[in-house]
């Protein structure tokens, strides 16, 4: 998911060769993923059935679009659209299962029930405009505003506290209103109608949480590498993109500035992380040795 939206950051930006590598990154890892799953589907059912219930697993659905987001992008829309098939399988399945076993009070990672509704509408809006397929789009804009009610319910639930104990995935809650303007600008550009003005509200919302989540990150640092901060990661990168598409069907130009200023940050906090995620993998490489 965040190397993902980092490479369409960087491709909005005009950084190709960049955003291609990343893509390769990502392209890679969502193989890796579904190769994992396959193998626990042959061998090991239980610790599958264990992983399908957590909001965690919905990052499967939402790391598919995003990989199929930048295919579309690169004018693939047929690998675009398998893309989208798959990942719509994935949410039909998980999103059951994940609501079946729900906990509160939320944490960050429970807002992936919210970025994986926003990123089928996000995709399913880009390959309308693409596509010509309007019914695509107005599929799109009622996943939209699914995803915008499961904000409010996860929201409704979400524990504060976070903020300062989070690992990372505390971000999530404003990167999953990210993807919601996103998902937003898309539909509008796709069908038209009013909701530019809408898209700017949930932009604006989203640019909020900001102050917020950088405040807590200075408040509380927090030294220690988790897996969980690739949960960070994302919701930079989405705060670019997002900002693009919002600038572009608003006509504000302020927006783009900061979308382009934003790119760079969210590539320096992926740095950071990928190196940090590639040295506790030797460490624990040379533990195991």
């Amino acid at each position: 998911m965040g190397t993902g939206i980092v490479s369409i950051a960087l491709a909005l930006d005009g950084e190709n060769t960049m955003s291609l590598a990343l893509l390769v990154v990502a392209a890679v890892a969502l193989g890796g993923v579904a190769a994992a799953l396959v193998a626990l589907v042959i061998s090991d059912r239980a610790t599958l059935r264990k992983s399908a219930v957590v909001p965690g697993a919905l990052a499967w659905v939402a790391g598919t679009d995003v990989v199929g987001s930048r295919l579309s992008i690169l004018g693939w829309q047929h690998e675009a659209a398998a893309l989208l098939a798959a990942a719509l399988v994935l949410w039909l399945v998980l999103v059951p299962l994940v609501l079946a076993h729900w906990r509160t009070p939320t944490v960050g990672l429970s807002f992936l029930l919210v970025v994986a509704t926003e990123s089928l509408a996000e995709l399913g809006a880009r390959l309308s405009l693409t596509t010509g397929e309007r019914w695509l789009g107005h599929a799109a804009l009622a996943a939209f505003v699914v995803g915008l009610a499961f904000y409010v319910v996860v929201l409704a639930r979400f524990d504060l506290r976070q903020l300062l104990e989070g690992h990372g995935d505390h971000w999530i809650a404003g990167g999953a209103l990210a993807i919601a303007a996103l998902a937003c600008a898309h539909c509008a550009e796709a069908l038209g109608g009013d909701l530019q003005t809408l898209t700017l509200v949930v932009w604006a919302t989203a640019v909020a949480w900001l102050p917020v989540l950088v405040a807590a990150e200075v408040a509380r640092r927090r030294p220690r590498f988790d897996e969980r901060r690739w949960s960070t990661v994302f919701p930079l990168g989405m705060y670019a993109v997002c900002s693009f598409a919002a600038a572009r069907v608003a006509h504000v130009g302020v927006l783009a500035t900061f979308a382009r200023a934003w790119v760079w940050v969210a590539l320096a906090v992926w740095a950071l992380v990928a190196v940090r995620a590639v040295l506790e993998l030797a460490d624990l490489v040379v533990d195991t040795a």
